[in-house]
C-alpha cells in the first residue's frame, strides 16, 4: 500500500493490519489511525486518537515541509480510510 511516486515508500500490507488490530485492541479503545511518514526516521508510524480533531495536528503528506506528515487517517472499526 501506498505505492507510486506521491508516497515516500510502500507499507507492508500485513504491518498496515498489524496496526488496526493493536489500535482496537487496547484496553482504552482508539477510533482513527492515523499514519505517518517520519521524514528523520525514513519510516511510516502509527499515531492512534480517538479526536477527530487530531488529524488536523499533522501537516499534510507533501503539503509542508515537516519532519512528521500525515498520510492517511482510518477509522479502525469499518477501516475506511477518512483522510
Amino acid at each position: 500500500m501506498f505505492e507510486g511516486p506521491n508516497y515516500p515508500q510502500p507499507l507492508d500490507e500485513s504491518l498496515f493490519g498489524e496496526w488496526l488490530e493493536n489500535g482496537r485492541s487496547t484496553i482504552i479503545p482508539h477510533s482513527y489511525l492515523l499514519i505517518i511518514w517520519d521524514e528523520l526516521d525514513t519510516a511510516y508510524l502509527p499515531v492512534y486518537t480517538n479526536d477527530r480533531d487530531e488529524l488536523q495536528q499533522f501537516p499534510r503528506l507533501g503539503q509542508a515541509p515537516d519532519h512528521q506528515l500525515l498520510v492517511a487517517a482510518y477509522d479502525l472499526y469499518s477501516e475506511t480510510r477518512v483522510v
